[in-house]
């Protein structure tokens, strides 16, 4: 787990962004095809695509996806180049990781607003402590 430093648990995160993405269309486009949504039409008009919720969060999860988790894949990258890897580090990293696909499920599927928000900021502190682990390592 902990030979590739932070690479591993980057491509991990990488790879489970791709997994939403095929949950968001895997959801998205039958709920399209059952509304009977006309494309071209929201596209000339730049109409608002309105779907169901339990459609929407997965939508939303994706795109979330691509907001902290930057933050997370530029500190994990510094570090690795830095050299400001250990294996308790590379642990925050994969707990990370592991904070964000729970996240997503909690989202995508009963979207419980407090055990959401617990997920968020436990990995809101955990790349804090990886922020601060990295620092003091460089």
């Amino acid at each position: 787990m902990f030979d590739h430093g932070m690479i591993a648990p980057v491509l991990a995160l990488v790879g489970w962004t791709f997994v939403m993405w095929v949950w968001m269309y895997a959801t998205r486009i039958p709920a399209m095809q059952r509304a009977n949504v006309d494309v071209a039409e929201l596209a000339r008009t730049g109409g608002q695509l309105v779907l169901p919720p339990e459609v929407a969060r997965v939508a939303d999860n994706y795109n979330h996806l691509h907001e902290q988790p930057t933050i997370f894949y530029a500190l994990a990258l510094a570090a690795q180049l830095g050299g400001a890897v250990d294996g308790l580090s590379v642990g925050l990293a994969w707990c990370y990781v592991a904070a964000r696909i729970v996240h997503s499920f909690v989202q995508a599927t009963r979207n419980v607003i407090m055990v959401r928000f617990s997920v968020f900021a436990l990995g809101s502190l955990l790349l804090l402590a990886l922020l601060v682990r990295t620092v003091l390592l460089v």
